[in-house]
């Protein structure tokens, strides 16, 4: 210290600047933790959301790929399972390009009230700022990132796809099946998709309610599976048939039921209570459905088969569907209750009738969505959906129910009338069907060359049979004689659909040979 200096001002001196420090530090310290809460606070990616609809993705998918290959492959004869399984597993392929080059965006981008635009075409946007990347999100979920809400609803038009086969299944050319689900993604599920869930879609402003897909999935997909087996034409064997393997049927079941807590969960995007509530009523409507199935089954027929128990349960499935984030327990136990009995009804009206819904896309899928639409206009509930106008007419709101079928009629109609036009339009260009005897002799080896059983003598090289093969025109009088196919399994007695065919069904192993 300099002598003169007095030593309380320096202590004061060095106090002051100490204290401006902590002042200058304090602020800064208030600044980062405003910083950090805007940006807890503020909406954006959710974590857990987005582990959510990943998981729904995959499972979603999964009933694709096997679940529906194996439902479907399960209720062909064998003759055909190959041939339905490939058409499952190329039509995901298919259905994921189209989705990539425009789907996605004519069905989620902003547009007219039928279509969207194009500015998500190969899902680059516009310009580099709004490009489709790990950061975007889109603007029905901006807690998760686009590309994982861009491939969950990739599922939905996949199985959608797929879901139409059963109406042609074991009698149209592959080629053809390709050309008609290109043009049908494009012409039909994407108006119908935009329509329902885009921001902008008139179906979703006129108030109409579905939730994961009753009629973006299950009408459209089942009346234009009507609209094929009316114009492709009846199986030659006959309109009805015994599933091959009822094994298949039930692992294809089993991979739907679990699948659908992706598919009516997942709907929620957002791992939320509405999530769980959706898949809550979507266990107990198929629980019901598949217990009121047997129960009719019982009644009508004296016993509850195995098969039947598959079918109730997918109908359940279908028919708590548009309503799964609507609806409460009462409604999801009802929903089941009352629609089973309509759709157990319309599977015998095919009989009556006369066409060909081979694997019943129409009968399940198309009246199950129907019904199931119609239904949520009576049970949503505003407890569930947490707001007052979004209510059934046992809710005060009979309106809905108007909405409901407005809706239905509108998506019924459009998929009806251009499915059928894209049908015709390849009917009288590249052809339809297979001929005859390609059909007698399976799918699987006509057109694919191999069976489900694989042998040395049983292919097509061996057969002479090419893609070029002139059609063989059958008198009116008979029907082609199959050629000669020796026996792969044990057959149970007496389950020949005729002379010269596998039994349809009872298949116990390939351990040794038969003779017919």
């Amino acid at each position: 210290r300099r002598a003169g200096e007095n030593p309380t001002m320096s202590s004061d001196s060095q106090t002051m600047v100490s204290m401006a420090k902590l002042t200058e530090l304090q602020a800064q310290l208030e600044k980062k933790i405003e910083e950090v809460s805007m940006k807890v606070d503020a909406p954006g990616i959710d974590s857990g959301d987005t582990a959510w609809i990943l998981a729904s993705t995959a499972i979603v998918l999964m009933m694709s790929l096997p679940g529906l290959a194996l439902f479907y492959g399960g209720m062909t004869q064998q003759k055909n399972v190959l041939s339905t399984v490939m058409q499952t597993f190329s039509i995901a392929a298919l259905i994921t390009v189209c989705w990539l080059i425009l789907g996605y965006s004519l069905c989620f981008s902003t547009g007219s009230d039928v279509y969207g635009g194009v500015q998500r075409g190969w899902l680059i946007g516009p310009d580099d700022s709004k490009k489709l990347g790990p950061g975007t999100t889109h603007a029905l979920a901006d807690n998760i990132p686009e590309p994982v809400f861009m491939t969950f609803q990739l599922t939905f038009a996949i199985i959608t796809a797929a879901i139409v086969c059963g109406g042609f299944a074991e009698r149209m050319k592959f080629s053809s099946v390709l050309v008609f689900i290109f043009f049908w993604h494009f012409l039909v599920y994407c108006p119908i998709c935009h329509s329902e869930w885009a921001v902008d879609g008139f179906l979703a402003a006129a108030g109409d309610m579905d939730f994961a897909g009753g009629n973006v999935v299950h009408i459209s997909s089942g009346v234009a599976g009507l609209a094929a087996g009316i114009i492709v034409g009846p199986r030659l064997l006959g309109t009805t048939t015994q599933p091959h393997n009822l094994i298949y049927v039930v692992m294809g079941t089993a991979f739907l039921w679990v699948g659908w807590f992706g598919f009516n969960g997942g709907s929620a995007l957002a791992a939320n209570g509405t999530a769980g509530f959706a898949v809550m009523v979507t266990q107990i409507c198929a629980a019901t459905s598949l217990l009121t199935w047997i129960l009719l089954e019982w009644v009508t027929t004296g016993k509850p088969s195995l098969l039947g128990a598959c079918s109730g349960a997918v109908s359940g499935l279908v028919l708590v569907t548009p309503g799964s984030g609507y609806i409460d327990q009462t409604g999801a136990f009802f929903t089941g209750l009352l629609g089973t009995p309509l759709i157990f009804l319309g599977l015998k009206l095919k009989v009556r009738l006369g066409y060909d819904d081979a694997l019943d896309a129409f009968g399940v899928h198309g009246v199950g969505g129907i019904v199931g639409g119609v239904l949520t206009g009576f049970f949503a509930n505003p407890f569930v959906t947490g707001d007052d106008s979004r209510k059934g007419c046992f809710y005060g709101n009979c309106e809905q129910v108007g909405i409901q079928i407005y809706a239905i009629v509108v998506v019924a109609g459009w998929s009806f009338v251009m499915s059928s036009l894209i049908l015709l339009a390849i009917k009288y260009t590249m052809g339809l069907r297979v001929s005859q005897e390609f059909e007698m002799d399976g799918l699987d080896i006509s057109e694919h060359g191999e069976s489900m059983f694989m042998r040395g003598a049983d292919t097509k090289a061996d057969r002479n049979i090419t893609a070029t093969e002139t059609p063989v025109v059958a008198s009116s009088s008979a029907v082609p004689t199959p050629a000669p196919m020796p026996p792969q399994m044990y057959p149970i007695p007496n389950m020949y659909a005729q002379p010269g065919m596998f039994p349809a069904y009872g298949v116990v192993g390939t351990l040794g040979t038969a003779t017919h």
